[in-house]
């Protein structure tokens, strides 16, 4: 059975939630209908019309896609323009279109973790350049019956619930007795309709975070046994995990500046890099950004790279670089390509995972629109 399109991003948006995104970022849908049976969806850095073609080739009925086709309002649709007729195809061929951005690099195993991991940078105490987004804390209060304390307790650990800082499966558990009358039409797992139940129940409190709050809640009801289970969700003030653009920490073996250049130019694919500083520099700490990072030169300083990987560095902070005294390392913007095989294969996997028979493939197309001569 084939995916609804709504089951498919419903699976993105748990990779990259949208509320990760940058404010105003163009992310979500921006053309077409989710509203439909899904055979294939094509990953793609960029939505080309090369890239379109390669859609209906495939028999792909949705594109994900990094870099948005709609910037602004469109205050008309023109389709003697490149970018109406880019749209016509879409619309013609019924080829809708999802955007995840800056939520994608923000993500934990998104893309900018999977820039660090091709540079060799350590898993172990990477931090954000700069901060985007700090997941709201919740409380979970939930009454369960002695005999399914520990069963519901697992389920909302392995929803991602119970962490405080570097602590992880954290709970208070108080028994008491919980007091209910089954109404008519029910089938109560204790007690009988129109007679008080008394009931030896374990009070569950955990820490849930809003990013996994509505999994957090599904697991527990399905572990539980009650037909109708009691249970409280609510804010608390208190500050919970941080996440954030770019990634910065140790190399996983200290590299000269021109062997870690000559690492990017493999890793990424790309037949040169620009570099800013001395070639036989030791690098021991990095710092990456996909896309444009010409404004995170000083954000790298504070973490203490020694240098910067990111793309589209311009004459004057490659200058305002090497008097700060940190290398720059530029393989272009095109090399967050690293996610059109990492989210199809994501992708693949829950799919799978849901017995579905949608399948992601990654595009096989480049789109840098630079030749290198």
């Amino acid at each position: 059975m084939f995916a609804n399109g709504q089951s498919v991003i419903q699976l993105m948006e748990q990779l990259a939630p949208k509320h990760y995104a940058v404010e105003n970022d163009k992310i979500g849908l921006q053309l077409g209908t989710l509203n439909k049976p899904i055979t294939k969806v094509l990953v793609a850095l960029d939505v080309t019309d090369a890239v379109v073609e390669e859609a209906i080739e495939t028999g792909a009925e949705l594109i994900i896609a990094h870099h948005a086709i709609i910037y602004r309002p469109l205050a008309k649709l023109d389709t003697s323009t490149a970018a109406g007729k880019l749209y016509e195809k879409l619309i013609k061929n019924d080829i809708a279109v999802y955007i995840s951005h800056t939520n994608l690099d923000v993500a934990d195993g998104g893309i900018n973790d999977w820039i660090a991991d091709l540079v060799g940078i350590m898993p172990e105490g990477r931090q954000s350049l700069e901060e985007v987004h700090t997941d709201k804390l919740y409380k979970l209060v939930v009454f369960v019956p002695e005999s399914h304390h520990e069963q519901v307790l697992e389920a909302v650990w392995r929803s991602g619930a119970g962490t405080i800082g570097s602590y992880s499966n954290c709970s208070f558990n108080m028994k008491g007795t919980g007091t209910f009358v089954p109404g008519p039409g029910t089938e109560p797992y204790i007690g009988s309709q129109g007679k008080l139940e008394r009931t030896e129940e374990i009070r569950i409190e955990t820490i849930v975070p809003y990013s996994v709050h509505r999994k957090t809640v599904q697991a527990m009801l399905k572990a539980h046994p009650y037909e109708e289970v009691a249970y409280d969700l609510y804010p608390v003030d208190l500050k919970g995990r941080s996440f954030g653009l770019g990634r910065a920490g140790k190399l996983l073996a200290p590299l000269t500046l021109g062997e870690l250049a000559e690492r990017a130019k493999e890793v990424f694919d790309v037949p040169a890099v620009r570099v800013v500083g001395k070639l036989d520099r030791v690098i021991r700490k990095a710092a990456v950004l996909g896309g444009s990072g010409s404004r995170y030169v000083r954000h790298a300083i504070f973490a203490g790279a020694d240098v910067l990987v990111t793309g589209d560095i311009d004459y004057h902070t490659a200058h305002d670089a090497l008097a700060a005294g940190i290398s720059i390392i530029d393989p272009g913007h095109n090399i967050e390509k690293v996610m059109k095989h990492k989210v199809a294969e994501w992708l693949n996997e829950q799919l799978a995972d849901s017995k579905s028979e949608t399948k992601a493939i990654a595009s096989t197309l480049h789109t840098e629109p630079f030749i290198f001569i």
